[in-house]
Parts: C-alpha cells; sequence; structure tokens
C-alpha cells in the first residue's frame, strides 16, 4: 500500500467532517450542529441549526428563548431532513451523520423518516427516551471518534496559506 492510500480517510471519518463543516454555517450561538445525510457512500443532503429562510438569525439579533429553548432555530437534523422532502431524495434507509447526539424530537423524525443508522461525534443532552426509540426501531446507533491523523496541521497550513 503506497502513502496515498494509507493516509486515505475512512468513510465515517469523511462523513462526520462533512457534517463538522456543516456546523460552520449554524447560526444560533447556543450549540453549532451540522448533520450530511447519506445514501449509498453519497451525502445527499445536509443541514445545519439555524433560522426558517428569511427570519433574522440567533447570531445577528439573539436567541428567541422560551423555556431554556431557542424557538428560532431549526435543529440540523431537520434542515437536512426538509432539503431531501425539499428536493425530492428519499431518506428510508440512509443514514446521518451528525455533530451532536440527536434530540428527541430529531430523533422521533429521524425514525419516521426510515434512517437506519445515526452517528454522532458528541454526547449532548443524551435523552433516555430517544436512546429507548433508537432500540426498540432498530436503528443503529455509532459514536464516531474522529482521528487527528487524518488532519496534518501541515497540510492545513498549507491550504490556508496559498496565495
Amino acid at each position: 500500500m503506497d502513502s496515498v492510500q494509507a493516509k486515505r480517510m475512512p468513510w465515517d471519518q469523511y462523513f462526520m467532517t462533512q457534517a463538522v463543516l456543516s456546523s460552520l454555517r449554524s447560526t444560533c450561538p447556543r450549540a453549532t450542529v451540522g448533520a450530511a445525510i447519506v445514501r449509498d457512500r453519497r451525502v445527499i443532503a445536509s443541514g445545519y441549526n439555524g433560522s426558517v429562510s428569511g427570519d433574522d438569525h440567533c447570531i445577528d439579533v439573539g436567541c428567541y428563548l422560551v423555556d431554556g429553548h431557542c424557538l428560532r432555530t431549526i435543529h440540523a437534523e431537520m434542515n437536512a431532513i426538509l432539503q431531501c422532502a425539499k428536493f425530492g431524495a428519499a431518506t428510508d434507509g440512509a443514514e446521518i451523520y451528525v455533530t451532536h447526539f440527536p434530540c428527541l424530537q430529531c430523533t422521533k423524525m429521524l425514525i419516521q423518516a426510515g434512517i437506519k443508522t445515526i452517528n454522532y461525534l458528541k454526547d449532548y443532552h443524551d435523552d433516555e427516551y430517544a436512546q429507548a426509540l433508537i432500540k426498540k426501531s432498530g436503528v443503529a446507533l455509532n459514536q464516531i471518534q474522529l482521528d487527528s491523523a487524518y488532519f496534518d496541521q501541515f497540510e492545513l497550513n498549507q491550504l490556508f496559506n496559498q496565495h
């Protein structure tokens, strides 16, 4: 195996990195969350937490909090599912990569949309009922650890410092 092949990023690392990149577009400062929906090793949709199109963004005017929840924000998983609905991409049998463990409402939506695998990076208010629903529905749940070996600082610095 040559050195290029040895450094090649595995699929789970690649797709989780796509979710992390999506999170950089988040417009809610309370949590920057990103998601990527994958079918047959292809990203069919991505999403990040932010406002409804045309509404104010939390980063511009502050969060619209009621009972500790920002009402302005649509979660990353929901935005990705809605992107599939808008553009006619089937979610049945797909998997999702998300930067944070999904909340209860997103978990229910993902199960109902036919997502077969939930891959997440970080634990985040992991709801016991959400975990029970995932187990009961037969959806696979995987916590992905990003491997820093695939993010060589020298190579990244070369990309960012090009003129």
